[in-house]
């Protein structure tokens, strides 16, 4: 393996740079230059890489985002978008490419490798929303956890002071990890996830019985992915991106504006949105992406292709990349079932 390509797609997410690093100081170890090809998909269909000299990753550990950019570019919906991806790799000279996402990106890379296209790939689950099968976590997943418990903690006190309804809008597109973690380290009285439909007349009736028994405030943790029972989606637009998803957001906004219609308790909302990818990642993150940039390399270095890196249990094992993307991970109801024990 003398050239190996990188690349991070799909949302970004804290922890992005620690596996970049991992990569490079690994593959530096053994005389094999790294490739950063920018942007993603994107970057390898119009040809911008430049190699990554080793020094130059001495310190991004702790930064945020990832140097190489991203974009969610879907080669698939177009076959000549494919047949560039593959003469690009050929034209880079490459002998492996490492692809750092979610389940998009590594739907892409599942889908060409196991095609056979010439293109050896080893693969790294990225994504906040813990949502990848075949890994116990994502790097990514405990620092948005941290960040939406601090900012839940926060809003205690304001809801206590104002006697309100305080509604906290969480990402989590069709899981809701981030939702639950982040609602039972902050003591939400209400976690509301995209696994369960919500129920508008239970949610009412149950804030109606904390404000009767004299608890004069309300935290609800919410997944920007939840639907009501009626099943209708809160969007922000009806347009699709290049996987076919629709842009979510704006529920927090409609259960805030029911419940106060309904209940006539005041009640505010507040969207955590994008603060959740940003920022430096959690000591957690720091060393799970660090340990999956180096195994990562050990895969390449071993022709182990078609395999993603994976975390199981404490230790990092090498999956087939199939196992990640074929099936969401969604909540343990067990997890929940715990979590309801306090809702009142």
């Amino acid at each position: 393996m003398s050239r190996v390509g990188i690349l991070t797609g799909g949302g970004d997410c804290p922890g992005l740079n620690a596996v970049i690093r991992g990569v490079v100081r690994k593959a530096s170890q053994n005389n094999t230059t790294v490739v950063g090809i920018k942007d993603g998909w994107k970057g390898l269909l119009q040809n911008i890489a430049s190699d990554i000299a080793p020094d130059s990753v001495a310190d991004i550990l702790q930064r945020g985002g990832t140097i190489l950019g991203t974009s969610r570019t879907n080669p698939y919906k177009r076959p000549e978008d494919v047949a560039k991806v593959i003469e690009n790799y050929k034209k880079m000279k490459l002998d492996a490419l490492v692809v750092i996402g979610g389940e998009d990106t590594l739907g892409v890379a599942n889908k060409l490798a196991k095609e056979n296209k010439g293109i050896n790939i080893v693969a790294v689950p990225k994504t906040i929303d813990n949502d990848l099968n075949a890994t116990d976590f994502t790097f990514g997943f405990n620092t948005a956890v941290e960040i939406a418990t601090e900012a839940i903690d926060r809003l205690h006190t304001t809801a206590e002071s104002h006697h309100r309804v305080m509604v906290v809008e969480v990402m989590g597109r069709h899981a809701g990890w981030i939702t639950l973690y982040s609602g039972m380290a902050a003591s939400a009285n209400l976690i509301l996830i995209p696994e369960i439909k919500m129920d508008i007349d239970e949610i009412c009736a149950s804030l109606k019985r904390r404000q009767a028994s004299g608890k004069a405030y309300s935290i609800i943790a919410v997944s920007e992915g939840a639907t009501f029972k009626e099943g209708q989606f809160a969007t922000q637009e009806k347009a699709l991106d290049s996987f076919g998803h629709i842009r979510l957001g704006g529920i927090g906004e409609m259960l805030a504006g029911e419940i106060e219609k309904r209940t006539k308790i005041e009640t505010r909302y507040v969207v955590l949105g994008h603060i959740q990818r940003g920022g430096s990642p959690s000591s957690f993150d720091r060393v799970l992406s660090t340990r999956f940039g180096v195994k990562a390399m050990e895969l390449v270095l071993e022709k182990r292709f078609g395999f993603m890196v994976s975390l199981r249990g404490t230790d990092v094992v090498a999956v087939p990349i199939e196992e990640g993307v074929g099936t969401l991970k969604t909540v343990d109801m067990a997890l929940y079932d715990t979590a309801k024990i306090f809702f009142d």
